[in-house]
């Protein structure tokens, strides 16, 4: 394992300082140490100033840069978080401290290396834990909870909830973003409401879903299988086809969608290059007329370097995204880009915006409880939401809901954004009210 520390850089793009301020609860000192707003959504650094110059308060990051999956996403949160430390920081840090992150490699698919880098991160004494994702959650929570310092993750894992649902007193440091399930739930009302708006004419009401073989994509398409059930007739579930991670010939899969012929196809996998390589074959070998879905993986910067022109025409969706209607949002994309050299074609749109999301959650907690008071600081995250790039981020269940599959008003929840790959970029069609561009037929619908 390595440790990397990393330092302040003198200056961040001045459109960048957009941090959090509570916005319930017990908030009056939350409000009364942050300066002046910058928009109705989102404030500035919790102090004004120079640079901060006292005592680090330091994130623990556990990081995949070496293993097998996740580098990608695992990156994109990195860099979210480096934007928020720098921007706090250079508006004087946290009543004059510094942020600092402490970034640990970390293999993200076994119990033991999970373990291994979260208690690297906890025996260096970190004030928190800011974690993308791992694939087996249980024992990330289990050393977070012996710890006790705050645990902000984007696992977007149902068992996970479950766990902390199931022992709150234990986990109630674990906060995070809405599970996966409304993948499933989310993906048929965005088919409805295509469906009802008239953009979309499917047709036949038939769903086909190709699931991938980890629990995370077995849980998406069991939701979605539920939700089909629910629909009372409104759609009807084709066939469920199984791939595993890994996959690089899609011809057999491909060869069922075609039989099939359903209405709409779900690629329920998670991985950006092989969605991209299924892009690129179906786009050689299409299924006239169906509406095809990938599952977030398209988030991640290599698809469309990969899957190039072939990507033209897909949907897919995230339940931590990142808009650009509003003014927040392009300023937080404006000074990412700035920052990182990247455009709107090859900016993450997942974890950069959740990640530095939740160093400002981090941020403003400290501003009004002792870092090192870890239950003062839990307590106070659980009883105040606040505003940021995702949404409205409310744990005082640990996890934040979501708009609009079970929040109907945007200012209650985070999200759940559907895009479409339109003249080579990522497009956002979904929900309405932050609507880039309507839904187009794609190149094999014409």
């Amino acid at each position: 394992m390595q440790r990397t520390r990393l330092t302040t850089l003198a200056a961040t793009v001045a459109t960048a300082t957009l941090l959090l301020a509570a916005c319930g609860g017990s908030s009056e000192t939350a409000t009364e140490s942050a300066a002046p707003a910058v928009s109705a959504a989102t404030t500035a650094a919790p102090a004004e100033g120079g640079a901060a110059a006292g005592e680090p308060i330091v994130i623990g990051m556990p990081i995949a840069q070496s293993g097998p999956a996740g580098i990608a996403d695992h990156k994109d949160c990195w860099n979210g978080a480096i934007l928020a430390q720098e921007t706090v920081n250079a508006n004087g840090g946290v009543n004059g401290r510094p942020i600092e992150l402490n970034v640990t490699d970390i293999d993200i698919l076994t119990p033991e290396g999970i373990t291994a880098g979260f208690q690297k991160l906890t025996g260096d004494g970190v004030s928190a834990l800011v974690s993308p994702f791992v694939i087996i959650p249980p024992p990330a929570l289990d050393v977070a909870a012996a710890y006790g310092a705050p645990y902000m993750s984007g696992d977007t894992n149902i068992d996970a909830q479950n766990i902390r649902a199931g022992d709150p007193a234990k986990y109630g440091n674990y906060f995070v973003d809405p599970a996966e399930t409304y993948y499933g739930s989310g993906f048929v009302t965005f088919l409805s409401q295509l469906k009802d708006s008239g953009k979309w004419t499917p047709k036949n009401n038939k769903v086909d879903i190709v699931r991938g073989d980890t629990a995370y994509n077995q849980n998406i398409a069991q939701a979605t299988i539920d939700a089909i059930a629910a629909s009372e007739g409104a759609w009807e579930l084709g066939e469920v086809i199984d791939i595993t991670a890994g996959t690089k010939d899609w011809s057999p899969v491909l060869q069922k969608l075609a039989a099939n012929d359903a209405g709409a196809i779900m690629i329920d996998h998670w991985i950006g290059a092989e969605l991209a390589s299924f892009s690129q074959q179906f786009a050689a070998a299409p299924v006239d007329g169906s509406l095809v879905y990938l599952q977030y993986g398209p988030s991640q910067p290599e698809y469309l370097e990969i899957a190039g022109d072939s990507a033209e025409g897909f949907v897919w969706g995230t339940v931590i995204g990142t808009g650009n209607t509003s003014a927040e949002d392009k300023a937080f994309r404006a000074a990412y880009q700035s920052k990182f050299g990247v455009d709107d074609k090859t900016m993450g749109l997942v974890y950069p915006a959740w990640c530095y999301d939740m160093v400002n959650v981090l941020a403003n907690a400290w501003a009004n409880a002792d870092p090192a008071d870890f239950a003062a600081v839990n307590a106070f995250i659980a009883a105040n939401p606040t505003n940021g790039v995702t949404g409205h981020l409310d744990f005082a269940n640990g996890a934040t809901p979501i708009y609009p599959t079970v929040e109907t008003d945007p200012a209650k929840g985070v999200t759940h954004y559907f895009y479409q790959v339109q003249d080579g970029r990522h497009t956002v069609i979904s929900p309405e009210i932050d609507a880039e561009a309507s839904f187009a037929a794609a190149p094999w619908m014409k």
